[in-house]
């Protein structure tokens, strides 16, 4: 074969590789252009705070917002998702800052802390809700240590509790508060306690506690995206407590806490003017998988907590 014959032959090969590469690239570019459509009109399913893929409104470089009481959506398509209380440290500006996040296990200590607002300065007014300018919860990672605290505002804008990590460990610090002006929010910031540390295993499900000689069983179910009730029937050595005394201006206090990554969920109890044996809240998860939960009520002039796992199930 003669030269000309063998480069007729390979230039004939490129044009038939080249042509097709267009021919697929062709076919390609409208099925990534009608993604790209999809995504902008909202079609991509919601993730909540899970680590799936970004929502519509996050890929068009849209801030996902989630008002003032931290509660999600139920992750249909097209739906702004909201991000759940107490995953960040700051957020819109405003920023939780602890003075030292390591403490001594087993040794009580002043925490001090601040919440700085936009302008780097300390917050100093704010509005009361549920009786107080801020609760201040503290957690284990592992959820099977929990503190309802609520701190001292200093006229610098600087909060203190007394305080105390009982062991070696992580711990979730959450602040809920309210500024003058601006919406409620929680924030939140790990601790440390210095030492050897073991993991515990998560708490499994239950659905009655004992605390004190109080038996409190829980009823209600958890559904990802709807409001949901709870109600928890307090007892004493097997007879109905009903004269419950209030607590932060309800007959209970309630706390969500997603295991795994602690997103905090504000719980909001019902209006009664029965205290006790029956306490109702209404609340809303974002997801499924297991929730602690936390009740503090008061009788006899002391608070107590009695402490749940529950399973939030799609229906």
């Amino acid at each position: 074969m003669n030269t000309a014959v063998k480069l007729g032959i390979y230039f004939a090969g490129l044009v038939v590789v080249f042509g097709g590469a267009l021919g697929v690239g062709a076919l390609a570019g409208p099925q990534e252009t009608t993604q790209t459509a999809h995504a902008s009109e909202g079609a991509t399913a919601a993730h909540g705070t899970d680590d799936h893929s970004a929502t519509a409104q996050e890929q068009s470089g849209q801030e996902s917002g989630h008002g003032s009481d931290g509660h999600g959506t139920d992750g249909r398509a097209g739906e702004q998702v909201g991000v759940p209380g107490g995953l960040q440290v700051s957020e819109g500006g405003v920023a939780l800052v602890p003075e030292s996040p390591t403490l001594t296990p087993g040794e009580e200590t002043r925490f001090r802390f601040t919440v700085t607002g936009a302008d780097g300065r300390p917050v100093t007014a704010y509005k009361t809700e549920h009786e107080k300018k801020l609760h201040f919860i503290v957690v284990s990672r592992d959820l099977g240590h929990f503190q309802h605290l609520h701190p001292e505002l200093g006229g610098d804008g600087v909060w203190s509790v007394p305080l105390e990590l009982p062991s070696a460990g992580t711990y979730r610090a959450f602040a809920d508060f309210t500024p003058d002006p601006g919406d409620n929010l929680t924030l939140g910031v790990d601790l440390f306690a210095a030492g050897d540390y073991t993991p515990e295993p998560a708490p499994a499900v239950n659905r009655v506690a004992t605390v004190d000689g109080y038996t409190v069983t829980l009823a209600g179910d958890l559904v990802p995206g709807t409001a949901s009730t709870l109600t928890v029937q307090v007892a004493k050595d097997g007879k109905p407590v009903t004269d419950l005394q209030p607590y932060l201006g309800a007959y209970g206090h309630l706390v969500a806490l997603r295991s795994g990554d602690l997103a905090y969920l504000h719980v909001h109890p019902e209006t009664s003017t029965t205290a006790g044996p029956a306490i109702t809240f209404r609340t809303e998860v974002p997801s499924l998988g297991d929730y602690r939960l936390f009740l503090d009520f008061q009788h006899g002039g002391k608070v107590r907590t009695a402490d749940f796992t529950v399973q939030a199930h799609q229906h």
